[in-house]
């Protein structure tokens, strides 16, 4: 409940025009809760209506994406893309292809992508983008129909210095290889117009790992700082089976950490230590390679198992209010988010009540959008850096992040509330940046 009369306003006008988009108002509201301690200082905000500007995208693209199918039938979905603020330098942000998309997933996912942004340090706006086109079951060359029939759309709006999409859910190094060729023909230019490029046309090393190595990199971070305490020893559970949750696994056991399960969207397993790396095959296939290996129909009762450290990595409000409270009957006493806004507002109030470590995902998985920075970097400057360089570069960045939010926390009288702490430093950032540039009529 928002106590602020101005906020309540610019929240008041959000449900008016957007009253459907449940996605996106749960986005919206959290954020501008957290900055109620902000604004109450800053009445220059509402002056120059800095937060009602925030809140609404400079521009939503909506577009058919025809394509043909293996058997020359033709097939129609929808294309999104959100550039939601350019306040501090060129949209950025994913592209996620899922039969769950839809408008107010798309600008939930920019407005997060805004703030996120913001953290790294980095010069990068926020976006996001995306179609309900379901990957899974199709060949290669409907995959690739698709893409080239998406980006044919698309193009006309991105570029290196105008809006840099890069990967998502469904959007991978095939997907991102067949958008980028489709760009290169139809602009006759070869830029660095998306990040999570093959190492063969512009890529950068670290990138496939990065949002899983930056979450355990923030977390360990967090419980250096909050807790005196380290992965040594803990034991994790992973939701997820993508590119996330397979190198948090990853770099939490190297850590010290003993990850015990991991999950996809038809179910999770116990005992887990490498999967779909290979193939795009399902993780209940799992068992029959490994012995010992149990499998558990449906991805909602990995929650329940005991555990230290829970890194949700899969995503939006996989993590209700029952299932927060099993997590804390259960011993756990950190969440740190690696996929976007996994936890419901009731869920993290069982948090927050309870004492556990929570790390927002704006925050905790900013590591994916980071090397995507670094990636435009390298391109700008036609150089490959290391793995080592980039990894080092990913680390003090998520450090970064993590000390920047917890100071916002104690400067807002909230300290070590690192929700509040991550969307207050995000948005002075951009708000300073919005007020510096004007408004434009």
């Amino acid at each position: 409940m928002l106590k602020n009369e101005y906020l309540a306003k610019v929240y008041a006008g959000v449900q008016a025009r957007s009253g459907g988009e449940a996605e996106f108002l749960q986005a919206v509201g959290e954020v501008l809760e957290s900055l109620e301690p902000y604004v109450e200082k800053h009445p220059e905000l509402e002056q120059w209506g800095v937060v009602e500007r925030m809140c609404e995208p400079e521009r939503f693209l909506q577009f058919r994406v025809a394509w043909v199918d293996d058997e020359g039938k033709v097939q129609v979905n929808r294309g999104y893309r959100v550039q939601f603020n350019s306040a501090i330098g060129p949209y950025k942000g994913g592209l996620r292809f899922h039969p769950s998309v839809n408008a107010s997933v798309i600008k939930f996912l920019g407005f997060e992508q805004v703030f996120k942004n913001s953290l790294t340090g980095l010069p990068m706006g926020g976006g996001k983008g995306g179609s309900d086109f379901d990957p899974k079951g199709r060949s290669d060359a409907e995959v690739m129909r698709f893409c080239q029939s998406f980006m044919t759309e698309l193009a006309k709006h991105i570029g290196q210095f105008t809006d840099v999409p890069a990967g998502d859910i469904g959007v991978g190094a095939r997907e991102i290889g067949y958008l980028f060729g489709q760009y290169k023909r139809l602009r006759n230019e070869v830029t660095g117009v998306l990040t999570g490029k093959g190492l063969s046309y512009g890529g950068s090393l670290v990138r496939p790992e990065a949002t899983g190595y930056g979450l355990c990199y923030f977390t360990q971070e967090a419980l250096r700082c909050m807790k005196q305490d380290s992965f040594e020893g803990k034991t994790v559970i992973i939701s997820g089976s993508g590119n996330v949750a397979i190198y948090a696994t990853e770099k939490a056991t190297q850590l010290g950490g003993k990850v015990v399960a991991m999950s996809d969207s038809n179910g999770y397993l116990d005992v887990v230590k490498e999967i779909k790396l290979q193939r795009r095959g399902r993780i209940s296939e799992y068992v029959q390679q490994v012995p010992g290996a149990e499998y558990h129909e449906g991805c909602a009762g990995i929650w329940g198992l005991p555990c230290d450290i829970a890194l949700p990595c899969a995503t939006q409000n996989e993590i209700n209010e029952e299932s927060a409270k099993k997590l804390v009957a259960n011993g756990c006493k950190v969440v740190c988010e690696g996929a976007n806004m996994p936890s419901t507002p009731e869920a993290i109030t069982v948090y927050y009540e309870n004492g556990i470590l929570y790390g927002p995902a704006k925050a905790a998985n900013a590591g994916g959008v980071a090397t995507s920075g670094l990636e435009m970097s390298q391109n700008s400057l036609r150089l490959s850096w290391t793995f080592e360089e980039v990894d080092a570069r990913l680390k003090d960045i998520m450090t970064n992040i993590f000390h920047n939010a917890y100071d916002a926390s104690k400067a807002c009288g909230a300290e070590g509330n690192l929700m509040v702490g991550a969307n207050v430093a995000g948005f002075i950032k951009v708000a300073d940046a919005m007020l510096a540039q004007g408004v434009a009529y």
